[in-house]
């Protein structure tokens, strides 16, 4: 009858409770831990899909990032993951990655290191590995392209200065803009950071492409050469 299809939340499950909170007021009322709980689905016996949410979210200190960086054998080992929820929440967290980095992509004009940040920490600030990327302007300082140039281990990687003012007059760029990620945190130029920006910029000025900045990027803060006045 009618008036029995419709169940208060108070008699819904505990796993289903996240997904009536979300259709009566919406996604953005719901926690970390609740959003998780819909992906997963269900939880155990012992446990609803909510506190099983919790609970993985506590071992990474409630940081979706450190979350997002779990592979799939690091989430099956909690009891009630299975492969199929591990990688629901995988798959996720690496669309939101790739939605922060569209987003990025809409500011086009660059105009302060912070806009360089933000396009570029999506792309290699979490990554495990060091990368080397260009970004390539025209002369209003709008972003014709973003180039990875060259990808290494966790202590360094190697750049062609060739490759980089090839691109950049195939490209018909004036500009560009130097970015890498320190997998380790570490927001301090090396000599060899400091050594291939001169060397960039010196064959840049021969070119008449400039070279406006050098971005060192980490997971949640970044250095620019520019800003510091290291050219």
């Amino acid at each position: 009858m009618a008036e029995n299809s419709f169940f208060p939340i108070t008699n819904w499950s505990e796993d289903d409770k996240p997904r009536e909170k979300l259709m009566l007021k919406g996604k953005s009322v719901l926690s970390d831990a609740e959003l998780i709980a819909i992906l997963i689905g269900s939880g155990s016996r012992s446990e609803s899909a909510v506190d099983l949410s919790k609970r993985i979210l506590a071992s990474v200190d409630n940081n979706l990032n450190a979350l997002g960086k779990l592979s799939l054998s690091q989430l099956m080992q909690f009891k009630g993951i299975g492969e199929a929820k591990a990688i629901s929440i995988i798959a996720a967290l690496e669309l939101g990655r790739r939605r922060r980095g569209e987003d990025a992509v809409e500011l086009k004009k660059i105009t302060s290191s912070k806009i360089i940040f933000e396009i570029m920490q999506p792309i290699i600030g979490e990554l495990p590995h060091e990368e080397f990327w260009i970004i390539y302007m025209n002369n209003s300082n709008k972003v014709i392209a973003k180039s990875q140039l060259s990808k290494g281990g966790i202590t360094g990687t190697l750049v062609d200065v060739r490759i980089v003012f090839k691109t950049a007059l195939e490209m018909g760029a004036t500009a560009l803009i130097l970015c890498h990620n320190h997998p380790s945190g570490t927001l301090i130029p090396s000599d060899a950071d400091k050594q291939i920006t001169r060397k960039l910029k010196l064959a840049g000025d021969s070119l008449e492409i400039k070279v406006l900045d050098h971005l060192i990027v980490t997971e949640t803060s970044y250095f620019s050469f520019a800003d510091e006045g290291i050219f």
